[in-house]
């Protein structure tokens, strides 16, 4: 599996590594496939995690290699998630909502107080990564996103949002060049998807459909 973390070609001066490119654009479809409310966006999202965490894993960002052990396990339960919710929606699709004040509060409190605590134990332990609060905030907020794109929630794609302008600069940093220029992408991908799913929150779901 060497040849997954070897040099695909260079970029405007970036060396793009194989494993960075494709997991990355297998994220990529997960998000777009998420944006259509497609079931596959979860088995999409696992088997970039699995790439990713093979990228990471190399370069001792444990932050960035731990949030892909996440992403692999919320993707299980996203998979769940939507499986038992199919057909909310008059469509027949997946119903998606905002969140409650309550629900925001919650989240917004995980993100902060998680942060923290990831953050901190990078610092504690400076092996563990080397950017550790830049870490810390993208492993957090990918699994805050990923939990409430499971949940149906719209503000998923706000969190995306915040998780991208700190995901860019860190990845060109660390020299994945690649997973840099699709975070660009993503943060396009999240502005229209945002509209569809705001759009879409305002459908009525079937009566007696499963919360």
């Amino acid at each position: 599996m060497n040849w997954l973390n070897s040099e695909a070609f260079a970029l405007f001066g970036q060396h793009i590594k194989w494993s960075d490119m494709i997991g990355n654009v297998i994220g990529l479809i997960a998000l777009a496939l998420g944006w259509r409310r497609s079931l596959w966006t979860w088995p999409a999202q696992f088997l970039s995690g699995v790439i990713l965490f093979a990228a990471f894993a190399t370069a001792h960002l444990s932050g960035s290699a731990g949030k892909q052990v996440v992403v692999m396990l919320v993707a299980v339960y996203g998979f769940w998630q939507w499986n038992r919710g199919r057909g909310q929606a008059q469509d027949g699709s997946i119903a998606v909502r905002f969140a409650t004040w309550r629900e925001r509060g919650y989240l917004a409190a995980a993100a902060a107080l998680g942060t923290l605590a990831v953050g901190g134990l990078f610092t504690a332990y400076p092996t563990l990564s080397w950017d550790p609060w830049p870490d810390a905030y993208i492993f957090v907020g990918t699994i805050v996103a990923m939990y409430a794109q499971a949940r149906g929630m719209v503000e998923f794609w706000f969190a995306w949002l915040l998780v991208d302008l700190v995901g860019v600069p860190l990845n060109f940093a660390n020299g994945f060049a690649f997973s840099g220029f699709v975070y660009v992408l993503y943060g396009a991908l999240v502005l229209w998807g945002m509209r569809d799913w705001w759009l879409r929150s305002r459908q009525p779901t079937l009566e007696g459909a499963p919360a």
